[in-house]
């Protein structure tokens, strides 16, 4: 393979990675499995989940967390939801689950995060809200009176 077919098929993968993710951005809330992410842009499991950690620094099932938390978070400081309603309009199908990824993501449960992060944002612009609430990807939250 020469430098030139080589960088291609590099500049084709890449534009496939971001196929999936923009794919999960929009679809977060819809039942998305990493099969079915790579049947849509022709790759393997195996490969797309390798490639998608290489360029993005996390699995594809990590960003899709990633993408659900962050969408819950904004659901629980907005809406007067209940938590299993914000758990599942979000696309994840086991309260469990979500709590779990919530917390590690976070930093606390999703019903200590509604209680405190409730008014920080009041007035506050969405997207600078946004930003300001992201949750830390890649790593686990600091739990409570660690540094």
């Amino acid at each position: 393979m020469t430098s030139a077919s080589a960088a291609d098929a590099r500049l084709s993968d890449l534009a496939r990675l971001r196929r999936v993710r923009d794919r999960i951005d929009r679809e977060y809330a819809q039942p998305l499995d990493v099969e079915s992410l790579a049947r849509g842009v022709h790759l393997s499991a195996g490969h797309l989940s390798r490639q998608f950690r290489l360029a993005y620094g996390e699995s594809p099932y990590s960003y899709l967390m990633t993408r659900r938390i962050e969408r819950a978070m904004a659901l629980l400081r907005a809406s007067e939801l209940s938590v299993t309603e914000v758990c599942f309009a979000v696309g994840c199908s086991s309260l469990g689950t979500f709590s779990t990824r919530f917390t590690e993501l976070v930093g606390v449960p999703p019903s200590v995060y509604r209680r405190e992060q409730a008014q920080a944002t009041e007035g506050m612009p969405a997207c600078v809200a946004k930003q300001v609430t992201r949750p830390i990807r890649n790593r686990e939250a600091p739990l409570p009176g660690r540094a």
